[in-house]
């Protein structure tokens, strides 16, 4: 299934996208896209409906982040090793983690504005994982039986803030806007094989990024496995889990975001984002 949120920004209702591409409407079976919802029994529940007898919801409708109520945003870093070569950084020996703001979750298009003080906006796609029940020291074996789905992401980092304003880089990658979700997640069994999936991204129509999940430094199972060692998964959370070459960082000299500049992005499988870049306010 693909299952998403529309309407205004604090106020979505779920839905699921029809076979012919109709979105229709799921608020009278559920109140949203999280918690109970994304467990295997609540996902059987919304397999069994027929989609046919749901009510259709404009196209003009606003998509929102196709997960509510997150709980946490776990990200994983330089999980690709020519993105680490293109920062400069070493091949990791362990994942690298790092937090998010869930107050960074936006819509798939919705803009994408540029902080007081940003010098050096960027761009990441990445493939969220969207768990979908409790994970606490799971085997890498049985990782995936905890994964609801996957989603679209674009991990949108101030690398000014990230890199030199001491600390974390929780910093340059937390305001808003800078975590566009979906267009919707995509339930595990609907995805042939993860660890295979091309993905790129463009700044006005120019290729910026090219890659593939096949050439991910920690694959997704362990990715799950080695969190839960350190942290206990709830349903909802969200896992971005790296990107490849072609940030703005890396480009020599680096081209990084400016106001009015459009970003598209897309993930075999897993849907399309478009992004404006607005300016400071």
């Amino acid at each position: 299934m693909k299952l998403l949120r529309v309407g205004p920004k604090g106020s979505e209702k779920p839905a699921l996208l029809d076979p012919a591409g109709v979105i229709r409407d799921l608020s009278g079976h559920l109140d949203d896209i999280a918690g109970e919802a994304l467990s295997e029994a609540g996902l059987a529940r919304l397999r069994a409906l027929d989609p046919a007898t749901l009510p259709a919801v404009p196209a003009d409708t606003r998509i929102g982040p196709c997960v509510g109520r997150i709980g946490k945003i776990c990200c994983v870093g330089l999980n690709y090793s020519d993105h680490a070569a293109e920062t400069g950084a070493a091949v990791p020996g362990e994942p690298i983690l790092f937090g998010k703001a869930v107050t960074a979750i936006s819509g798939p298009n919705d803009a994408i504005e540029t902080p007081r003080g940003s010098d050096a906006l960027d761009y990441e796609i990445e493939i969220a994982i969207v768990i979908g029940k409790r994970a606490k020291n799971v085997a890498e074996a049985d990782a995936l039986a905890y994964v609801a789905g996957y989603a679209v992401f674009n991990d949108v980092s101030e690398r000014t803030f990230q890199a030199r304003r001491s600390g974390q880089w929780i910093k340059g990658k937390s305001h808003d806007s800078f975590g566009p979700l979906g267009p919707w997640l995509v339930t595990r069994d609907e995805v042939a094989d993860v660890g295979n999936l091309a993905m790129h991204l463009d700044v006005n129509g120019e290729r910026r990024q090219t890659g593939n999940t096949a050439t991910m430094i920690f694959p997704i199972p362990h990715i799950v496995a080695y969190i839960s060692q350190f942290m206990t998964l709830e349903p909802g959370d969200v896992i971005p889990t790296g990107t490849p070459p072609g940030v703005a960082l890396g480009m020599k000299p680096p081209r990084f975001l400016q106001p009015g500049d459009v970003i598209d992005l897309a993930i075999e499988g897993l849907g399309a984002q478009r992004q404006t870049v607005l300016p400071a306010s």
